[in-house]
């Protein structure tokens, strides 16, 4: 093909086309003229390679492979392209892949198409590859996990075809119940496992449950068997078609979850509307579930308002209470009429008792009872003015001993009192008795020994 007709211009114009950039280079190496066929390009700065080496412009990876371009021979018949990275004045690296050819004058011509787009592409494939691949071990997991609870299920589950009826899958339960431990189920008429007055019923079982999309119950006898079996059947679909998932259970098993999961509603229901205030927490405190008067008691019009928030946040003496609390559930301990007092959200103190248990299933929880102290009050307090005062018999004193020893023993006993009833409440822990009285805990040392209640020879140290 003859070119020696063709215009500058021309040539101009069809470089431009061709190429992304091309670059006239003499012999020593040095570019003389820069052309960009491409805006995307002007961003490397190829006009600033003007006057400097080739060599300068790329990677230093790349330094070999301009050496080896630039040994380009005249009479070369096949030209090779070089893929070189030239740094960008934004810190990264763009790949270009060039070919040269020699021209008269001891000059070369270099031409170079920018492989920033196939790169991309590439790019592209491979994070399209890699999310392939995690979606398919996705659904690897997914598929051991169906496998594992399909095999393990003690009732009978079965995957029945919805077109021809035919069974697809038994578990280790159909098996069992169908006398079947050969796996010959698979590939039978799902109806043929039933006595013949029950296959009708089977039938209109599974089109039923086929038209409705519901999960739809059936009373069935299985062949060779005397009870009757309750059948449920639920249809999904999946590529080869619709098909149904088919669970057997006996009556008496079905009447007892049935009735499992009434008492359950009617527990949930009663602890909703129990007279004292309910709270469940998990094993750090934080409030999982209250009931009305729970939130009565604290003041809430919204269960949100509490949920997630620490049980400590609502004790008046905070991380002393939730402490003592804290103590006797984790070691199983219940935690019977603990006096103290809780914050209402408006800022309120009321004064309470608290009750608690540790459950440990479904998963470890804590469960509080806490009464109002107030309204317990007010309802005894014509009961309790009937009792006869309890410091009465101390009027019978006066004349016969001073009122200043009389005072003194009497607050010997209080004191006395005070400080063995912490000691309960705290099982015994000192350091939160101390705090529980406000008393220092050498105070309170001295006057454990004091009420006889330390020996001397103790160490002086809580027990925890």
């Amino acid at each position: 093909m003859n070119f020696t007709d063709l215009e500058p211009a021309t040539f101009t114009k069809l470089l431009g086309v061709v190429s992304d950039v091309t670059l006239i280079i003499n012999d020593k190496g040095f570019i003389e003229d820069v052309s960009t066929g491409q805006d995307t390009m002007a961003s490397l700065g190829c006009q600033s390679w003007v006057g400097k080496l080739w060599t300068e412009t790329v990677t230093v990876e790349s330094k070999k492979k301009i050496h080896e371009l630039l040994q380009v021979q005249p009479q070369a018949q096949t030209l090779t392209w070089r893929h070189v990275n030239h740094p960008t004045p934004a810190g990264g690296e763009a790949a270009i892949q060039y070919i040269t050819v020699a021209l008269k004058g001891q000059k070369m011509l270099a031409v170079g198409r920018n492989l920033e787009r196939l790169a991309e592409l590439q790019r592209r494939l491979v994070e399209t590859q890699q999310s392939v691949e995690r979606d398919y071990l996705r659904l690897r997991h997914i598929e051991a996990r169906y496998r594992v609870l399909f095999e393990t299920s003690p009732e009978a589950v079965l995957m029945v075809d919805a077109h021809n009826y035919r069974l697809l899958e038994a578990n280790i339960g159909a098996q069992a119940l169908f006398k079947d431990a050969g796996k010959r189920l698979v590939g039978r008429d799902f109806r043929e496992c039933f006595e013949t007055d029950s296959q009708g019923e089977v039938q209109s079982l599974l089109r039923t449950a086929l038209a409705t999309g519901r999960i739809e119950l059936c009373s069935a006898f299985v062949a060779g068997s005397e009870s009757a079996l309750t059948v449920s059947a639920t249809v999904f679909r999946q590529e080869g078609g619709a098909q149904f998932l088919v669970r057997l259970t006996s009556r008496e098993a079905f009447a007892s979850a049935k009735s499992d999961t009434q008492s359950a509603a009617v527990l949930s229901a009663a602890m909703e509307h129990f007279p004292d205030g309910w709270l469940l927490t998990d094993t750090a405190g934080a409030v999982k579930s209250v009931n009305e008067e729970g939130m009565a008691l604290l003041g809430l019009t919204a269960p949100s308002q509490v949920m997630g928030q620490s049980l400590e946040r609502w004790l008046l003496r905070g991380a002393v209470d939730w402490g003592v609390l804290n103590t006797s559930l984790k070691q199983n301990l219940p935690v019977r009429n603990f006096a103290t007092e809780v914050r209402t959200l408006s800022g309120m103190t009321l004064p309470v008792e608290v009750s608690a248990v540790h459950l440990l299933e479904p998963e470890p929880l804590y469960v509080f009872f806490v009464r109002d102290m107030d309204r317990r009050l007010q309802a005894s307090s014509e009961a309790t003015q009937a009792l006869p005062n309890p410091f009465a018999e101390l009027s019978q004193l006066v004349g016969r001993r001073p009122m200043k020893d009389i005072v003194g023993e009497t607050v010997d006993t209080i004191e006395r009192m005070c400080i063995e009833a912490a000691l309960e409440l705290t099982h015994n822990n000192r350091a939160s008795a101390s705090e529980m009285l406000g008393l220092s805990r050498q105070s309170l040392y001295v006057k454990l020994r004091r009420f006889g209640i330390l020996s001397d020879n103790e160490v002086d140290s809580p027990i925890a």
